[in-house]
């Protein structure tokens, strides 16, 4: 199954808004950290449901903002959930963005970029489009050191990129970007049971369930255009 075919049935079930809601966590707190001034322009890579951008309108009065994803029906859910004249989104390919040089002065992406199939060109496409001194704040859940997310492979037909953190960095770097930062933030609004309840459904341990949500929660990747 290609990944238009793969988002394209989540947004036919309603997963998008499901995934606003879980990420929402984690993601709220990386995007405060997002150096967005009044009537910048921000991208928002596998957008999904648009939630970030329209967070950023809201919050930091972000100029004209554009959710890209590889998904025709999560781009149509997202135009129904936006009222918003300066929000846009285009379904298009994270290997050949459809924007000119120079012309976006922040991206974000949240639990997107490791479905690029080509990842190193995809870095490269943000280099291209971005101005100097914007940024990429990359989020996501699944990477090397969350050992308890590795089983979401199984769950997904495309192929999905399990860096570890050193990775991310070699590839930001190698795409052009200085690395500003990257660490872990915790999602602290999950609720984990006392151990006298485990197992659950989900979890064989306590121990597990902490170590996915406190310990690694999101990984997030900051890089700056020179």
């Amino acid at each position: 199954m290609s990944v238009r075919d793969e988002f394209d049935q989540w947004a036919r079930t309603g997963k998008d808004r499901g995934m606003e809601e879980r990420h929402w966590h984690t993601a709220k707190h990386a995007l405060a950290r997002m150096p967005v001034e009044a009537g910048e322009a921000v991208l928002d890579l596998g957008t999904g449901s648009g939630y970030a951008l329209r967070a950023l309108r809201e919050t930091r009065n972000a100029g004209r903002c554009v959710g890209l994803d590889g998904s025709p029906e999560m781009v149509q859910n997202a135009r129904e959930d936006t009222d918003d004249d300066l929000i846009s989104y285009v379904c298009g390919d994270f290997h050949d963005l459809p924007f000119a040089d120079d012309s976006i002065d922040h991206c974000w992406s949240m639990e997107a970029f490791y479905y690029a199939q080509e990842p190193l060109k995809t870095l490269r496409e943000l280099r291209r489009v971005l101005r100097p001194g914007g940024t990429f704040f990359c989020a996501v859940n699944f990477f090397e050191e969350s050992k308890h997310t590795h089983e979401w492979q199984d769950r997904i037909s495309i192929d999905m990129q399990l860096w570890n953190r050193a990775q991310y960095r070699e590839a930001f770097r190698e795409a052009g970007f200085h690395v500003a930062e990257q660490d872990t933030i915790p999602d602290r609004e999950i609720e984990i049971p006392p151990a006298e309840e485990f197992p659950t459904d989900e979890w064989e341990t306590r121990e597990a369930m902490v170590d996915r949500y406190r310990t690694y929660g999101t990984l997030l990747t900051v890089g700056v255009v020179p």
